[in-house]
């Protein structure tokens, strides 16, 4: 059985005083023009084969930023991705800072932009801060539409279905699907969206805690502000970029095997932030044998 893991865990951004600039563990190696290995926070504009460095984090979906003032410090939250974002800022230790509006402060942050959170009053930097995120439109509502098989293949084979004991218990993955797929096999929009956001560097897979969130994926936003996410894809096997608008059947990846797994699949969910968190919902798929169901672990498809 293959496992997939709950990528909303590791899309909360735990920020200390942070500045706009990636954070420590954020690490890519990359060929320059010249034939040159760079390592650096994030790979240049057309550099060819980027990969994270072993033990490297996932960039965040949200960002911190500190602005100092008269008197006082500005919280910045800054939104890197093409879909929007709700934010929470809180303090991590001890009794909070006076602050307007007071701690814990909430803000959803529009595609490729930046909220003032709050003011925190006093001089010199604040309290210890951490920002944590959840991607999407808080309350969103997915349309009960018919989504098209994510794979360009006929063969199908449900590895783990809705409510899988192995990694499916969870809210984030109760309604998702593993489907054994071979890696290098195209991975198909299962439905029209804006590509949100992508993962492609890392190359290894694994089933320790430190896997979870090391896993190849893109996430497609719906019009109606529900989330496609596909999940453990190859390296360097993305072939779409943020901000581009996909049509249903267009190919944006290669399966693989990365991040929290035992095997080559391709993970599918639907999702929907609501409110700080992030969902599975269920959802109708077409697939080479017609209407699918997804009933459990290792469950055949069926009309």
């Amino acid at each position: 059985m293959r496992a997939s893991e709950s990528l909303g865990r590791a899309l909360a951004a735990g920020l200390l005083l942070a500045s706009a600039g990636a954070p420590a563990g954020e690490a890519w190696r990359w060929t320059g023009a010249d034939g040159t290995v760079h390592y650096g926070e994030r790979p240049a504009e057309g550099a060819s084969a980027a990969r994270r460095w072993p033990g490297s984090d996932p960039a965040p979906i949200a960002r911190l930023r500190i602005e100092q003032g008269d008197g006082e410090a500005l919280a910045w939250a800054q939104n890197p991705l093409d879909g929007p974002v709700q934010v929470m800022l809180r303090a991590e230790d001890g009794a909070a800072p006076q602050a307007v509006p007071a701690l814990p402060a909430r803000a959803t942050v529009p595609a490729r932009t930046e909220v003032l959170l709050t003011r925190i009053a006093g001089h010199g930097p604040p309290a210890r801060l951490a920002l944590s995120a959840v991607p999407g439109r808080p309350g969103a509502r997915p349309q009960a539409v018919e989504y098209g098989y994510p794979l360009d293949t006929t063969a199908l084979r449900i590895e783990q279905g809705w409510g899988g004991r192995y990694s499916h218990a969870d809210a984030q993955n109760l309604h998702a699907v593993d489907f054994a797929a071979p890696v290098g096999t195209p991975v198909l929009a299962a439905r029209d969206g804006t590509v949100m956001q992508v993962e492609s560097g890392f190359t290894e897979a694994g089933t320790g805690a430190e896997d979870v969130a090391r896993s190849n994926f893109v996430r497609i936003l719906h019009d109606d502000g529900g989330m496609a996410l596909y999940a453990h894809l190859d390296a360097g096997g993305v072939l779409v970029r943020p901000g581009q608008r996909v049509r249903r059947g267009e190919r944006i990846a290669r399966s693989g095997n990365t991040g929290f797994s035992s095997g080559p699949h391709l993970h599918f969910a639907v999702q929907a932030n609501r409110g700080m968190r992030l969902e599975s919902v269920p959802f109708r798929m077409f697939g080479p044998q017609g209407v699918l169901r997804f009933a459990g672990p290792g469950e055949a498809a069926g009309r």
